[in-house]
């Protein structure tokens, strides 16, 4: 009797295996784990929002999918790992497209080791991170207002941070200086780290950051929150007014986030991970994790996350040429 009862265990068990075999291979996805890539340090909001959906991933695919932190060259080393890596669908990257397209756009495909738009398949485009503008409590400086106040009784004096030439911080900064017609001074660093810290201690007066990496740091009591780049007020910031309302109505920016794939990853398997990933973004855990973050989540197709890329080039390509930015 128990043998003829583990018998048929182990044919139940078999015949789940098979399915859920069949059910990978349908997808095109073998049985093994997923890489998503983080070309950022850890802790940061493209590490936050990458986790959060790694996890979704998982439990929509029944696969594990591991975060991997390749960090450095403002995100390059980890692109370049991506690109070079099987198109399996196996090995993906956590992208802040309007980070990478910037990039490019102030130095060469060939400069940073990449093309985004060329060397990558657009899974799904899956979030927008609102800009957050901060200001150094040392500064005394509350809103656009007294920003713009202070920087033409002392034009090229206020400095603004960045995590370096070129990046996000950089050129929104300089486009946000160009529409309010101010002289300002930039001090790039290496890292955003580096450039809160002194923001922290009064070296420098301002500087944008992502909804994520503002809510953070705003705890400290050592920054103030002077405006958001978005269309609308945040509900995480309700009471920090946009910049629209402030008299600067062009002023809307945000880092898009999507996840990629290497070029030539087959169709089946683009779809596949896109569905997971829109099913984890309706996850009731994933929604409450990004409305705390300030996340506001997209979801979209291959076709929508690809245009959606395209559109952030050609934005961010006319951008540089009209803000003239030394590349």
């Amino acid at each position: 009797m128990v043998r003829a009862h583990l018998n048929r265990w182990r044919q139940v068990m078999v015949m789940a295996s098979s399915l859920a075999f069949c059910a990978w291979a349908q997808a095109g996805l073998a049985d093994k784990p997923i890489t998503l890539v983080v070309a950022f340090p850890a802790g940061g909001g493209v590490d936050v929002v990458g986790r959060i959906l790694a996890q979704g991933m998982a439990q929509k695919l029944k696969l594990s999918v591991v975060v991997d932190n390749k960090a450095g060259a403002s995100g390059a080393i980890g692109a370049q790992f991506v690109k070079r890596a099987a198109p399996d669908g196996h090995t993906l990257l956590m992208a802040p497209t309007t980070s990478y397209v910037m990039s490019e756009k102030m130095s060469s495909a060939e400069a940073v080791g990449y093309e985004i738009a060329k060397d990558f398949r657009p899974v799904a485009t899956v979030g927008e991170l609102p800009l957050v503008m901060l200001a150094s409590k040392a500064s005394g400086i509350t809103s656009y207002a007294e920003l713009s106040a202070r920087a033409r009784q002392q034009p090229g004096k206020l400095a603004y941070g960045s995590s370096g030439n070129g990046s996000t911080e950089h050129i929104v900064t300089e486009w946000f200086r160009q529409q309010a017609a101010i002289e300002l001074l930039h001090v790039p660093y290496r890292g955003s780290a580096p450039a809160m810290a002194d923001l922290f201690a009064g070296e420098i007066q301002f500087m944008v950051t992502t909804s994520p990496t503002a809510l953070t740091n705003l705890a400290s009591g050592k920054v103030v929150a002077v405006g958001v780049a978005s269309p609308q007020r945040l509900a995480i910031f309700p009471g920090l007014p946009t910049f629209a309302e402030q008299g600067l109505p062009q002023f809307v920016a945000a880092s898009v986030y999507a996840v990629l794939a290497p070029k030539g990853t087959p169709d089946d398997v683009v779809a596949t991970l896109n569905a997971a990933l829109n099913e984890a973004l309706e996850d009731e855990a994933v929604k409450r994790r990004f409305a705390q973050l300030g996340v506001e989540a997209v979801h979209s197709t291959p076709a929508q996350a690809r245009e959606r890329l395209q559109n952030e080039s050609n934005k961010w390509e006319q951008v540089v040429q009209r803000i003239k930015v030394a590349r």
